[in-house]
């Protein structure tokens, strides 16, 4: 089956729980309300159902492959980037004065769910160009900004970035890659970096690296390391791509998923790849030295929300095809005699009750990403300075919950789509195994989900003692008295499981901001289902708010039929999955101590 993008429900979600037009009307952002919206969404899903979707499968069966220095991207792959490069798609978010259209991320997020969902593998190489281009507004110098950005928003040039090393994965403080300074201003890097999106492919005139490296004689530890911009190709006078840098690739990684995408080992200063004894890899810095990791971190946050979006992407996928296959697939009678034969999987109980946990867990984290996005324009464009720190702080706290809840999440939709198609979900043939194994790296790269827990302990609750997580539980305080004021069943059932997991989380976040200090291990033993109570919580409550608009819209008599639909799911998510929280709760706040009680030496 083909993908189909999910325009409808994503105008919904930006129109009633976003509010795309409060969006539109900040500074800046004055031409992308609602209609702009729906335009730009039509024209990106009719690009990436007609163009980059028919290539996922192909990449996986045909990946890219590396031969003398060289990777060749999939077939396909280079004709699709270069349409995808002049529709614009790449300068969506970014800046008009570089070319970009200036998008709100409301939109952006949308369109990068569409790419993902369409193909994870190519999607995976404008995103790290996105992450590349914010780090380069942020610390980038004028003409550094005017020499890189314009060249990576038209696609003619990709961006990555190198953060691992051998003996440093998530501890970079271990970063040995070295910057030596050059009389004229420039550096010379020496080091290997492993792990790098599409540090090498075809797809583009230069790619450009960026790099974190310690300078000689800089500090040990993080406060030690500077991030540099290194391009493949060295540029002219002119600003185009002259001489061949000496930054190669010596290897690309054969992958349980994403085969597609080239991830790269990349030597600098290996001059050809014989060894770290070539004349170095010129290199500038950004911004100013030993400032890298916290410029890193600009892209690493844009890259965690985009990774969220791809866990969202590739669970709207399997979906689809799940339900397509359980449409088809005839097989036993069904268990109350509704149908006197065989009939299609779709009407057993069981199937249906895995098609609704795919799709509710799909529509919550893709709501709760939604309303992340509009946070976000606000928190940047607001006029009002405590609005945008409200917003900051909001959009902050959702971070590692899109990041981490949403690709978790697409773990278990995807191994749920696998089931429903039986013993040929275990036949590659039918593609359903490739969104499973794609999943598996979304809980990985850019931060591992206990990295993303340990970020929402420590930086987002603990360090305020809990005020913006206590903030967060009074606004859904409010909804849980509007669903009550409800005469609906379902809202009065929603209400009652809103405020349940409402206080799970206030409990959590208690034990939390009291106990990090004190008592380090019993919170952080607990830190990934604090962050999965979290997340289950914010969806919950974005699933009850499009409860209550669909009922609205259905006395309306307003698109009966996708109405209720959306109360269905919202029902279906707060009786089977938001009800987890409660059990969430009990194992963070009581359930400490067991995960640590067996002695080392008994594993």
């Amino acid at each position: 089956m083909s993908y189909r993008a999910p325009v409808k429900d994503m105008l919904f979600l930006m129109k009633e729980l976003a509010d795309i037009d409060a969006v539109a009307a900040l500074p800046g952002f004055d031409d992308a309300g609602y209609d702009t919206a729906a335009a730009v969404l039509e024209e990106c899903a009719r690009f990436n159902e007609g163009v980059v979707a028919p290539l996922n499968w192909t990449g996986d069966q045909q990946p890219s492959s590396f031969k003398a220095g060289v990777v060749t991207t999939t077939p396909g792959f280079k004709q699709a980037f270069r349409q995808f490069a002049e529709g614009g798609w790449q300068g969506l978010q970014h800046p008009v004065e570089f070319g970009g259209q200036g998008l709100p991320k409301l939109i952006g997020a949308a369109c990068g769910e569409i790419v993902n969902s369409a193909n994870m593998s190519f999607a995976l190489c404008p995103l790290l160009t996105d992450g590349a281009i914010e780090a380069m507004l942020t610390a980038g110098t004028p003409e550094q900004q005017a020499t890189f950005i314009p060249k990576m928003v038209d696609g003619a040039w990709t961006g990555t970035m190198n953060l691992t090393e051998p003996q440093a994965g998530s501890d970079l403080s271990m970063v040995r890659t070295r910057a030596e300074p050059q009389p004229d201003g420039s550096y010379k890097l020496f080091g290997t970096k492993i792990y790098i999106t599409y540090g090498e492919h075809d797809m583009a005139d230069n790619i450009v690296h960026l790099v974190l490296a310690r300078v000689v004689g800089a500090p040990e530890g993080v406060k030690g390391i500077s991030l540099f911009i290194c391009p493949k190709f060295t540029l002219n006078a002119d600003g185009t791509p002259g001489a061949r840098n000496d930054v190669h690739c010596v290897s690309i990684e054969h992958k349980l998923g994403i085969k597609a995408s080239p991830t790269a080992v990349l030597a600098f200063g290996a001059h050809g790849g014989e060894g770290l004894n070539g004349e170095g890899a010129v290199a500038t810095l950004l911004g100013q030295e030993n400032r890298g990791l916290e410029y890193m971190f600009i892209m690493m946050n844009a890259a965690r929300f985009g990774v969220g979006m791809q866990g969202v992407a590739l669970a709207e996928r399997a979906y689809q095809k799940a339900v397509q296959y359980a449409r088809d697939r005839v097989q036993s009678r069904p268990v109350d005699g509704s149908v006197k034969a065989a009939a299609p999987i779709i009407h057993h109980p069981d199937v249906r009750r895995m098609l609704m946990t795919m799709r509710a867990h799909t529509e919550g984290c893709r709501a709760m990403a939604m309303v992340a996005a509009a946070a976000f324009d606000a928190a940047h464009a607001h006029p009002d300075a405590e609005v945008r720190q409200q917003n900051q702080a909001f959009y902050e706290f959702m971070v590692p919950l899109v990041k981490g809840l949403s690709t978790e999440m697409s773990q278990e939709v995807a191994s749920l789509g696998v089931q429903v198609h039986g013993g040929m979900g275990f036949i590659e043939e039918t593609g359903a195994a490739q969104y499973l194994r794609d999943a598996k790296i979304l809980t990985i790269y850019e931060g591992t989900t206990a990295i993303q827990a340990n970020d929402l302990v420590g930086r987002k609750t603990a360090r305020d003692g809990g005020q913006v997580a206590k903030a967060i539980a009074a606004q859904i305080a409010g909804t849980e008295a509007a669903l009550a004021a409800r005469s609906s069943a379902d809202c009065q059932a929603m209400a009652r499981r809103l405020g349940a997991g409402r206080q799970a989380f206030l409990d959590a976040v208690d034990f939390v901001a009291g106990n990090t200090r004190a008592r380090p291990n019993a919170v952080f033993a607990g830190s990934v289902p604090y962050l999965m109570l979290s997340g289950t919580v914010m969806c919950g409550w974005q699933m009850a708010r499009a409860l209550m608009v669909a009922e609205d819209r259905l006395a309306e008599g307003r698109d009966v039929e996708f109405m209720k639909a959306k109360i269905a799911t919202a029902r279906f998510y707060g009786d089977h999955i938001l009800n987890k929280a409660t059990a969430l709760r009990d194992s963070i706040v009581d359930g400490s101590e067991a995960v640590t009680a067996l002695a080392l030496e008994a594993f």
